[in-house]
């Protein structure tokens, strides 16, 4: 394009030179003189302007020339301006998310199963690659960290006090005391041995041995014989004693410091305990390694149900109308937020990326993407030159003539 807006320039020249050597002899050549002329006009005006955008014509350092090598910060500060202010604003946003349904198109891409199943695929190798970038010893320690600061480090005593006052107020613990109370009369019903000799052992030797027998017998029927009776009545005294010591025990684990310590002190040495750091430490290896080989397997059972699991939830937004606006909505939502929070960071990261370039690389990299249509405007300026001069000429003829 540079090579056609000079030979233009070039070709009006060449005109120029013949239409003035021989105007004299064929006075007509005055028209195509002047239309030369003006197209040379035009021709260098419009090269100097669009020269001077990109760096000094003819190397002559004339003011307000080189404009973007020169004013390439500039630029770019104008350029993040520009992108924060029109493109990047609360109101062009939502109005262009108005405009698409987010939650359906994701929605009906990922009903499709060969899509669900990418996705589960891309997100297994995802998390199987930062799993496997975790050492065991190191993630093993800040799990530790996590846990003692979250879980070990605050007291135990006053809140698992106030826990249990509410589950006794509710009456949620009598269900419990009903199942051990049924497993307890399931084992007395399956291991009558176990009474065997606990009384009759320490009666004198002397007494014949089916009196021990009926002794032993009767303790075992009694002994299930009391458990039926607290099962089947709520107001048992020993329920009603139980109760009572529960609440006294929920009351010192909130405001008695002895019965606090205590329980810190259990606390303490357990979570200190060898034998306990080693089966956390087993059972996190255990849980990695079954995890890791779970994502890994593309046709385990894990896979299978998060590719169904998602085609599914895809199948209820596509059905359900007003989920998926809600969806919608929310999604709106949060890209609002993300854009009026980054919109800055956004157009700081352009205006710092034009500013970090080279001034002779910026100059090639805009004359690159608009020199062409720049060197539409050399042409243009060519054509506008030599019918202005023309004009021009004929007016000045005409007047000529009629005085």
């Amino acid at each position: 394009m540079k090579g056609l807006a000079t030979s233009l320039l070039v070709a009006a020249a060449v005109v120029f030179a013949v239409a003035y050597a021989l105007q004299d002899r064929y006075p007509w050549l005055g028209f195509v003189r002047a239309a030369a002329e003006g197209a040379m006009v035009g021709a260098l005006a419009d090269w100097f302007a669009v020269t001077a955008l990109f760096r000094h014509p003819l190397g002559l350092r004339i003011p307000h020339t080189a404009i973007i090598p020169n004013r390439k910060d500039e630029i770019g500060a104008s350029l993040g301006e520009f992108v924060e202010t029109n493109f990047l604003s609360d109101e062009v946003v939502a109005g262009k998310l108005g405009t698409i349904d987010l939650a359906g198109a994701a929605a009906d891409w990922l009903s499709e199963a060969q899509n669900a199943r990418r996705v589960v695929a891309e997100a297994s190798r995802g998390v199987t690659g930062l799993v496997a970038l975790l050492d065991d010893d190191r993630m093993r320690e800040a799990v530790e960290a996590v846990v003692r600061t979250n879980l070990v480090a605050p007291l135990w005593g006053p809140p698992l006090g106030r826990l249990g006052a509410r589950v006794l107020d509710s009456g949620g613990h009598r269900e419990a005391i009903d199942l051990v109370l049924d497993r307890l009369d399931e084992w007395l019903a399956a291991n009558p041995e176990a009474f065997e000799s606990v009384v009759s052992r320490r009666l004198p030797s002397w007494l014949p041995s089916f009196v021990d027998r009926v002794i032993d017998e009767r303790l075992h029927a009694e002994a299930r014989r009391f458990v039926r009776e607290m099962r089947e009545d709520p107001d048992h005294r020993l329920r009603r004693s139980l109760d009572e010591y529960l609440i006294q025990f929920a009351d010192r684990l909130q405001h008695d410091e002895a019965t606090i310590e205590r329980l810190e002190a259990a606390k303490g040495r357990a979570f200190d305990d060898p034998r306990i750091r080693e089966l956390a430490a087993s059972a996190w290896a255990a849980a990695r390694t079954a995890a890791m080989d779970a994502l890994a397997d593309e046709d385990g059972e894990l896979r299978q149900r998060a590719e169904a699991f998602v085609s599914d939830i895809a199948r209820r937004v596509l059905a359900d109308g007003e989920l998926r606006a809600s969806l919608n909505s929310r999604l709106t939502g949060a890209a609002l937020h993300l854009v009026s929070t980054y919109r800055s960071d956004i157009a700081h990261v352009i205006t710092e990326t034009v500013q970090a370039w080279d001034p002779a690389e910026t100059t090639e990299k805009i004359e690159t993407q608009i020199g062409r249509d720049l060197q539409f405007i050399r042409i243009n300026g060519t054509v506008v030159g030599a019918l202005a001069g023309l004009a021009i000429y004929s007016v000045a003829a005409g007047v000529s003539a009629l005085f």
